[in-house]
């Protein structure tokens, strides 16, 4: 008699936005509007090339340079405000991620983390609006309350620490460059998932940050933990 393989992978850490919330047009949208109002002319599409898989703040010079003001703490607050209240209007998960966490619990007897550079509250709000926050009940971790966010790997590393497992038998899922290069710096696999969809790097780009595959559809995980 065979014996029967090995999972490949002992947990599984996904990003949020992108992967798990169909948000980043969501949170842009108000983003551009609220450059726009500042002084800034800028489109939604140059808006999502320059700020997806980053933080706000991290681009405060740029945003400085071309608004001619500083960027403050009410302005950061009013930016949160209206992006919350846009994605408790209009979000929905990513087609199949819904399933593919469900599935991946499941195998992994619970030992799936949500990883995101993203403020905790914003996640927070995104998993219970979808469905998912039991499933991550314990596990989600912000790039905000880390000494660095991506793309460095502190969030990841925080993850893997808090499940118990070793960096190397971790799966990561990331939809943008600087979160692939977030996971590979933390020692662990990762996958990329790319769709039509604006917001998500492609194919390419996420194979030449590290990424070792990359999805088209989040219906494609299970598979590849004993892949």
């Amino acid at each position: 008699m065979s014996k029967m393989n090995p999972l490949r992978f002992d947990a599984v850490l996904f990003d949020c936005d992108g992967v798990l919330a169909d948000s980043e047009t969501i949170t842009h949208t108000v983003l551009c509007q609220m450059l726009n109002e500042s002084g800034w002319t800028i489109s939604l599409a140059e808006c999502m090339q320059t700020f997806v898989g980053k933080t706000v703040r991290s681009e405060a010079a740029r945003i400085e340079a071309h608004t001619g003001k500083p960027l403050t703490d009410a302005w950061m607050a009013e930016f949160y405000a209206r992006r919350n209240s846009a994605l408790q209007t209009q979000l929905t998960p990513i087609a199949g991620a819904l399933e593919a966490v469900r599935a991946v619990h499941g195998r992994l007897q619970g030992r799936i983390a949500c990883a995101s550079g993203a403020d905790r509250f914003k996640v927070e709000l995104q998993l219970a609006q979808m469905g998912m926050a039991a499933y991550f009940e314990g596990m989600v971790f912000s790039g905000h309350e880390m000494p660095a966010t991506k793309p460095a790997p502190d969030v990841y590393l925080a993850a893997a620490t808090a499940l118990g497992v070793a960096p190397a038998r971790c799966l990561v899922v990331e939809d943008t460059v600087t979160g692939v290069r977030a996971g590979v710096a933390a020692g662990a696999t990762v996958v990329g998932y790319s769709s039509a969809r604006a917001g998500t790097a492609a194919p390419g780009a996420l194979r030449a940050a590290g990424a070792v595959q990359v999805m088209r559809h989040m219906d494609e995980l299970p598979a590849l933990l004993d892949d």
